[in-house]
């Protein structure tokens, strides 16, 4: 059984930083494209960040900058480290696996950022 577990998330000062972390067991990493997503209340889910099988990278306008997204296959693992970080980052955050070539997909169960005083 394929599964996404996120942590990190927490209550962080804006300009502070948070990174988060997402395990993925019994799925091979090397043939999926991995993302972050976030949703805020009453808003719909957006991609904050992607980085494919090759390692390219994509990140949502609103975030370029401050966040980077990393794997390490070997560990099965994605990572957003979070710079800067703003109240309007302030979401759930989830993490995505999509496989390279086929459509199909598994989703974390999504782990809490605050940006707060």
């Amino acid at each position: 059984q394929v599964q996404l577990v996120e942590s990190g998330g927490g209550l962080v000062q804006p300009g502070g930083s948070l990174r988060l972390s997402c395990v993925a067991s019994e799925i091979d990493l090397n043939t999926y494209v991995m993302a972050w997503y976030r949703q805020a209340p009453g808003k719909q889910r957006e991609l904050v960040a992607e980085i494919r099988t090759t390692g390219r990278t994509i990140y949502a306008d609103s975030v370029k900058g401050r966040f980077t997204i990393s794997r390490d296959n070997a560990k099965n693992t994605v990572s957003l480290q979070m710079d800067s970080l703003k109240p309007e980052d302030t979401a759930l955050y989830y993490c995505k696996a999509e496989h390279y070539r086929a459509p199909v997909n598994f989703w974390g169960q999504g782990t809490q950022v605050t940006v707060s005083e």
